[in-house]
């Protein structure tokens, strides 16, 4: 079984996705006219426009906090160090390319995630990749590959992998068994999920900004003590990435490190995040406004956290030629260089809320996937939320090299239908994002009007956008 997982990882991610998710990024970034930039502003008016949801949805802030929840995890922490310590300074660059062109896949997919909602039986918001798939392209079949994928992925193994790290952290800076934290984490974990999603939205909204504020405080404070090395810092990412100063790898090493590390991070294309971007009520009223929150996911999560990450390790100095210290140990390394002995307790308390907040934001995306799989009563949701607190237990305790390698061909395959699922439907895309542009031009809020979509009747539910709910 190995040497087949093991193959379909080298196909997916040593081509299939490296390139497809660059090449579908710089697809709508030129489709969709530099989306990312041209309403950048707009996004963080999607996102504030109200706190205030429909009985159906949560807020768009909700939405936010959560896909972020799933995003910034021990990757933002332990994978930025791996892409230095392969690629160099350089890398970080590369991932913030691969982030710009990633903000507008995650408009794209997360716009079409809003646009093919529809009601569970408790009257609640549920979509998603599954829901565009399998009424956009009228591919049922396909829908519930991807779903399995996302249950198999995100639902049970990654969540193992978030819990190994926690575990991993706490043991290392309190010297706490791995056992005893792996308990505590799936207590914790129960009392979130077992809300529902409604209850995850809750908890992310309060969770992920404190845990943001001061990750990107700390790396402020990191930046002005070392202000002075700044420039020439920069000056070597820029270099390094493009081979102009020595580095790990040279430029090749830069790119494709930076590169998977970014597009492993922010998950835009991957097909995660627009689950939960179906369940939020858009503010305005329309598919778009909800593509842009979800794009500016992108940016927080690589452009401000990742690079926070970058910046602490680069300016320690803790990085030279011929040190074995990468991952966990490389960011702790360079904490404490800056705070000194605290440095290492504040990376596992930072590894606890990234890889916690992970755990019930990836859970969410499993809920929407059993919806699709007509499993989303209450039998189906108990034992899923029974199998995620069996993975955290399990995943503290035991190594999870093997199963990690079978979630990521899961990923792979359902990254893999994603990304064709939104090209085929771009041309919706586009004509959603004209629309909203010239109500905005005119003065008006924007607005969806299904009457408008002709060519979507019988494959949305139009009275989900309708306003007198």
């Amino acid at each position: 079984m190995d040497p087949i997982i093991n193959f379909l990882n080298e196909i997916f991610w040593g081509y299939v996705l490296i390139y497809g998710l660059l090449a579908v990024g710089l697809f709508f970034t030129i489709r969709l006219g530099f989306v990312q930039l041209v309403y950048f502003p707009e996004m963080f008016r999607a996102v504030l426009g109200s706190n205030k949801a429909d009985k159906a949805g949560i807020t768009p802030f909700q939405a936010l906090c959560t896909s972020l929840a799933s995003r910034v995890g021990t990757g933002n922490l332990a994978g930025v160090a791996v892409a230095l310590y392969l690629g160099g300074p350089g890398a970080l660059f590369w991932m913030w390319v691969v982030a710009f062109l990633g903000m507008a896949t995650a408009y794209a997919e997360s716009t079409l995630a809003q646009l093919y909602k529809v009601r569970n039986a408790q009257g609640e918001y549920r979509g998603g990749p599954a829901f565009y798939i399998a009424r956009g392209l009228g591919a049922p079949w396909a829908g519930a590959v991807f779903s399995v994928c996302l249950i198999l992925a995100f639902g049970l193994v990654f969540n193992a992998v978030q819990s190994n790290s926690i575990a991993d952290a706490f043991q290392g800076a309190f010297g706490v068994d791995k056992l005893w934290v792996g308990v505590g984490l799936a207590l914790l974990t129960a009392l979130v999920i077992f809300g529902g999603i409604r209850q995850i939205a809750r908890v992310a909204e309060v969770v992920v900004p404190f845990m943001a504020l001061i990750y990107l405080a700390m790396a402020l404070y990191v930046v002005i003590t070392n202000f002075a090395e700044v420039p020439a810092m920069v000056g070597t990412i820029v270099g390094s990435a493009f081979g102009l100063e020595q580095a790990a790898g040279g430029i090749a090493g830069a790119l494709l490190n930076g590169v998977k590390r970014g597009l492993f991070s922010n998950e835009a294309g991957m097909g995660s995040a627009p689950n939960i971007a179906a369940v939020a009520t858009p503010d305005p009223h329309h598919p778009s406004s909800q593509g842009f929150v979800q794009s500016l996911g992108v940016f927080i999560d690589t452009i401000l956290i990742c690079t926070a990450t970058g910046l602490m390790i680069l300016l320690s100095g803790v990085m030279v030629p011929g040190s074995e210290l990468t991952g966990t140990p490389l960011t702790q390394a360079a904490m404490s260089v800056h705070i000194g002995g605290a440095g290492q307790i504040f990376i596992a308390v930072a590894i606890f809320f990234f890889a916690f907040t992970s755990i019930i934001g990836n859970y969410s995306y499993a809920e929407n996937a059993m919806t699709f799989l007509r499993l989303g009563n209450v039998g189906g949701l108990t034992v899923l939320r029974l199998g995620v607190l069996a993975m955290v237990l399990w995943g503290a305790y035991e190594s999870v090299a093997t199963v990690f390698n079978a979630a990521d061909a899961s990923m792979g395959l359902m990254a893999t239908v994603n990304l064709i699922a939104i090209v085929l439907l771009s041309g919706t895309v586009v004509k959603l994002t004209r629309d909203y542009a010239a109500q905005r031009k005119a003065g008006q809020e924007p607005t969806f009007h299904a009457a408008d979509y002709p060519e979507l009747h019988g494959r949305i539910d139009q009275t989900i956008w309708t306003r007198n709910e």
